[in-house]
Parts: structure tokens; sequence; C-alpha cells
């Protein structure tokens, strides 16, 4: 019997099961020191409609198999809603299913479904791996696009009145 994969949206009592994958994702990256958030967070601020942030969760037989957080944006160039995808994780015991893959697709159909007409996401300079997954699925790079962050005292200087 092969194994069973469901894919469900994520609710805040997933909040215990979506960090710890994100802090194995930190793991793999090498940048876990970087992650604050936590449990309560994720509870509190996403994983449900109209807060900041949904997610999906697959599990095979049962098991937490992956997550895929996703937000939605708007393209002032399309004049078109969109989606991003915050984090996607598939735990190592699953990988090779496909299960990246099909919550990537179930993102993009919920999107469709909300008038979206595209899909964005970020992925670490370093993770060639990644880049070939989503490469093969149909995510091209673009290499116009460059990502400019302002976290920490940066984000606080720039949030100031005015500046000077």
């Amino acid at each position: 019997m092969s194994p069973r994969l469901l894919i469900r949206d994520a609710t805040p009592a997933d909040a215990e099961a979506i960090h710890h994958a994100i802090l194995a994702m930190g793991e793999l990256l090498r940048t876990a020191h970087k992650i604050t958030s936590t449990p309560d967070i994720l509870a509190r601020e996403g994983l449900a409609p109209g807060r900041a942030f949904e997610g999906l969760v697959a599990e095979v037989d049962g098991a937490f198999a992956g997550m895929c957080l996703y937000l939605p944006v708007f393209s002032t160039w399309l004049g078109r809603p969109g989606v991003y995808v915050q984090d996607l994780f598939v735990d190592e015991r699953f990988r090779g299913m496909k299960i990246g893959e099909a919550l990537i697709r179930r993102v993009a159909r919920i999107g469709r479904a909300r008038g979206a007409s595209h899909l964005r996401l970020a992925v670490d300079f370093d993770n060639e791996k990644a880049q070939r997954f989503y490469e093969r699925i149909g995510v091209t790079r673009y290499a116009d696009d460059h990502i400019h962050a302002a976290y920490g005292e940066a984000f606080d200087r720039l949030s100031e009145e005015d500046g000077t």
C-alpha cells in the first residue's frame, strides 16, 4: 500500500510543527541563529485567513511531512493580485515524493481562485538545490530582480519620522 498524502489548511494548532520546520530550515541553511519567531507568535499572527499569512500542512499517513506558508501580494506593474510563498519545507524523510511541488501547486490554485495572476518567492542565494527545484516546476528566477531589505536597527532608522 502506497503512502497517503494529505494537504490541508494550516491552523494555529499547527504552530509548533511549523515552527519546528522553520528551525529545521534554518539549520539546513546555517541561519538558525537568525530565527526569533516562536510557535505562539506564528499562531497569533498567522495561520488563518485574514491574518498576516496562511499556510498548508502536508501529512503522509498522518505524520507531518512539510508545510508552505504564503500571503497575498499585489503587482502594481501587472495591476493584479498574486501570492507570495514565504516558506516551503519538506521533512527529509519525505523528500523525493513531490510533496514540495504539490504544496506549491496547491498555493497557486488557492491564489488563482482568489484572483491571483502570479506567484513569487525568494530563494537563498546559496540554496542551489531549491533553485533547481523551482526552475524544474516552472518558477523562474529573474536576473533583473534583487531583493533589498531593512531589518533591526536599519528598519528602526528607516521608520523614524523624517530620517534627518
